[in-house]
């Protein structure tokens, strides 16, 4: 009994699907239409990732327009005040693709832009964005067009603004003293949205800026040139795990920044870092990993070593950065 009432369960999903997918190819064959997102769906304990397709039409009530996904899409997927993160718990198909329709950005602050902390690891933690320094009241600006999606105070990084902007990149903006919009403001870049401070684990003032995708941090400078050009350094990127990953960064250096501009950048990419390092007197796996810019943990796995393994001169390791 049991077995039949799985296989009629499973046939009503299948029958659900194909009626689903059915009717999509139908309107598909009278209207333009483009795939804009897949909604999760729980049925008796699977998940199910459904396709929602919208018309490409030319009036503005239309989510999609010349196949260019509308602002209303990201301004209301998982929009959500009370959560730092709406996101949490999905994943993310790497490599992903981010779109800018601008050339530039505003600086996020007043003054001249000086990087103290960068994204990587620092003090055997995380630090999933970048330190500008500035002075307590201080005005923190948007560096891009958008809408607020939060604003409170949030563990260590104290009082913050959350901005999501139209491409779907959310940028955070921690430490602040004070509120200078609220939740679902509609805001320009360069406009100011809160004032300077040292809240939450700040050893003293500075903006911890964050750049997020769905819940993920991204190195803020392999999107953003920070300095007195304010660069978008393309308007097309192509972000890998590697940009979304702290370990592979130091926060005390500028990571080495190539960006990719289409997938055969990264096709191409992982060919030409497939390398082999000779060990030399006096290497250290520490010292070979920090060379290359891997985590240790990454040459251990790729070389099916451990981390107690000693090392031999003349010894050959592999040494691939992850894309």
């Amino acid at each position: 009994m049991f077995f039949i009432k799985r296989r009629r369960v499973s046939l009503i999903v299948a029958l659900f699907l194909f009626f689903l997918l059915d009717a999509q190819e139908g309107f598909g064959q009278q209207e333009d239409i483009t795939l804009v997102y897949h909604e999760k769906l729980h049925v008796k304990g699977k998940t199910l990732y459904l396709p929602v397709y919208a018309k490409k039409k030319y009036d503005s009530e239309n989510l999609v327009s010349n196949g260019v996904v509308k602002n209303e899409v990201y301004f209301s997927v998982k929009w959500d005040n009370q959560r730092f993160n709406p996101y949490r718990g999905e994943s993310i198909s790497f490599p992903f693709q981010l779109n800018f329709d601008s050339e530039v950005f505003s600086s996020p602050v007043s003054r001249k832009m000086v990087i103290t902390s960068r994204y990587g690891w620092r003090r055997g933690r995380p630090h999933q964005g970048i330190d500008i320094d500035l002075q307590v009241g201080d005005s923190v600006r948007s560096i891009l067009d958008g809408k607020v999606r939060y604003v409170g105070y949030h563990g260590g990084h104290g009082n913050i603004v959350i901005v999501r902007h139209k491409n779907g990149l959310e940028t955070l903006y921690a430490h602040l003293s004070k509120f200078l919009v609220k939740e679902n403001d509609e805001i320009k870049k360069g406009q100011a949205i809160a004032k300077g401070g040292i809240t939450g684990n700040a050893r003293g003032s500075h903006l911890h800026l964050e750049v997020r995708y769905h819940g993920k941090s991204i190195n803020p400078e392999y999107l953003f040139e920070f300095n007195e050009d304010t660069k978008i350094r393309s308007d097309i990127v192509f972000v890998t795990r590697k940009w979304t990953t702290p370990h592979y960064h130091r926060s005390t250096r500028k990571s080495n920044i190539l960006v990719h501009t289409s997938i055969n950048d990264i096709a191409l990419l992982k060919e030409q870092e497939k390398k082999v390092y000779t060990v030399k007197k006096g290497d250290t796996l520490y010292r070979i990993a920090n060379r290359h810019g891997l985590p240790v943990s990454e040459i251990c796995k790729i070389n099916a070593i451990r981390r107690t393994s000693v090392l031999k001169i003349g010894q050959q390791i592999i040494v691939s950065s992850a894309q």
